[in-house]
This record gives C-alpha cells, structure tokens and sequence, in this order.
C-alpha cells in the first residue's frame, strides 16, 4: 500500500548522538493484572501553532517517552507524529525502561498518494510523513493496518491494530478525518460514520481484550457541542466498551483539544481502574490521555 510505513526495527537506524535527562535506564516490571496506555495528538508534523513544531526526533521521544512513562504505560498511542522518528523513540523507549518495545507507524498520503510530509526539524532535517503510531512494551508484537474509508480529496486514514498474544491483547491506534472544510466537508460526517463502523469491525479479536485509542475527531454523544451526527457515530463505541473518561452513566469527558473532548481511550466494560487527562501539558493543541486497566 502506497506510502505505508512499518517501522519495526530500531537497529536500522542510527543511535541518538544527545537525549534528554531521562535516557538513564529506570525498569519498571510489568504487572500481570494491569495495563496503561496513553493516546497523544503530539502536533508535530504541519501546524506551526504548536511548540512541538519542527521539533527534532531526540526531542520529539523524550517528551513523548516521559509523559507515557510518568504513568507507566505500556501501549501508546500517537497521532500527527513524524515516520522519521519512530526508530529513535523505539531506542528512547528501551534504553529508558530496559524492556523491548515495538511501534507501528503509518504514515498519511494525499489524494495523489504521495507521503504527506511532516515540515523539516529546525535545522532543516527531514522528518518523513505525517503518521499515526502504535508503540507497545513487550516481545512477540504483530501489527495490522487497516484502510479507513476518507474523501478522495484529502489524506487517507488509517487505524493500526497491534496484538500482544502473551497477555491476549489487541491494540487499535487512529486519527480520523476533521469534518473540516478541507476534509469530510459534507453535512452528517458520512466519512467519520464510515471510519467509526470500520474501526469498531477492526478493534474486536476473539479471545483478546481490545484497546481503542487515539483522536477521533468527534465530540462525545452526551458532550452537548459538536455535530450531532458526529456524536452518533462515535455511540456504538460505548455500546462496546466503556471510555476512560465517561463519568456517571453519561457519555462524557473531561476537554483533550481546546474545550472539547477528541481523544478516547475505549478499553472492555468494567475494566477502567484509573483514567488521567494531563491538562498542564502545553506542548500540543491536544492533551494527552492516560488509561489503567484490569486484565
């Protein structure tokens, strides 16, 4: 498939010549019984509004290694990340928790199926394609990407499942289309819908429990603001599952993105111990999650 990118081995890129603070090894077991996953919109790759803009792949890992690592996740999921700096938050990620870990990346193309690049670092190096990522700890990881149905005349999109098959897990990372202007443009969020019903489909696996995660670009179906059609589409989820984040029987959550909930964390029902939103965090135009869950 045009443009895909599956980075799987950080031995085939170069080691980082300088890292933050936080590249001394700090192990922390896994527990059998738990599991933490984050998801982040690190806006990154094309909007000059956001302080991680440009920024270079050593520094793009350290920040998004810390802020999973503060909570100890062992599923992350990203979204306007770079291609280019997979392998480096791979080896960031190793060297900080002594644990093997592997990340599938996906990068974006356009309507005429060329890589949607990410703008260069600030010394001008580039960055490869705008992209969604899955990174997971552990050995014995496979990844799926799936095609997600989007308007011809914009990015395609994606989701990447990742399946763990010692703890039975399967782990589905997105990032949908915007409902703006420029992208499902048309009244009912038709390609949203679509991409909704596709990832529900993608996200079950017989005998593993699934993860959801990542910017759904849809307002929650009892949030009160947003489209009502894209408060539809995304219902089915909490059918599913439980989100991290809905408070009280109500299909809600605290803001991720600029007043309003975009980011989900969907995980099985009654499974949710712990749910976080990182509101000091001011380096994206999005705030990252944080889910614990029982296994």
């Amino acid at each position: 498939m045009v443009g895909h990118v599956l980075l799987l081995l950080a031995s085939m890129l170069p080691v980082p010549q300088a890292a933050p603070s936080a590249m001394s090894p700090s192990v922390t077991a896994p527990s059998a019984t738990t599991l933490s996953a984050m998801t982040w919109n690190v806006c990154t790759g094309t909007n000059s509004n956001c302080r991680l803009y440009r920024a270079g792949a050593v520094e793009l890992a350290g920040h998004i290694g810390e802020q999973a690592l503060a909570r100890r996740a062992e599923v992350i999921f990203l979204q306007e990340f770079c291609t280019g700096a997979t392998g480096t938050l791979e080896l960031w990620l190793e060297r900080r928790t002594g644990r093997r870990w592997t990340i599938g990346s996906w990068g974006l193309t356009g309507q005429d199926g060329a890589p949607y690049a990410c703008h260069p670092d600030l010394l001008g190096r580039p960055r490869g394609a705008q992209s969604i990522a899955v990174a997971v700890a552990g050995d014995a990881v496979t990844f799926e990407i799936h095609p997600l149905p989007a308007p011809p005349w914009y990015v395609k999109r994606a989701a990447i499942c990742a399946d763990v098959p010692a703890r039975k897990i399967r782990a589905c990372g997105t990032h949908l289309s915007s409902g703006s202007a420029y992208d499902d443009r048309q009244p009912g969020a038709p390609y949203r819908t679509k991409q909704l019903e596709r990832l529900l489909e993608i996200s079950a696996k017989p005998g593993y429990r699934s993860l959801v995660g990542g910017d759904l670009n849809v307002s929650p179906p009892d949030g009160g603001y947003g489209s009502a059609a894209g408060r539809r589409a995304v219902a089915p989820f909490y059918r599913a599952y439980q989100e991290c984040d809905q408070r009280d029987g109500r299909r809600t959550g605290r803001w991720t993105r600029e007043g309003k909930k975009l980011d989900y964390l969907f995980a099985p029902k009654g499974s949710v111990r712990r749910c976080h939103v990182e509101r000091g965090v001011t380096l994206s135009d999005h705030k990252p999650a944080h889910i614990e869950v029982t296994l």
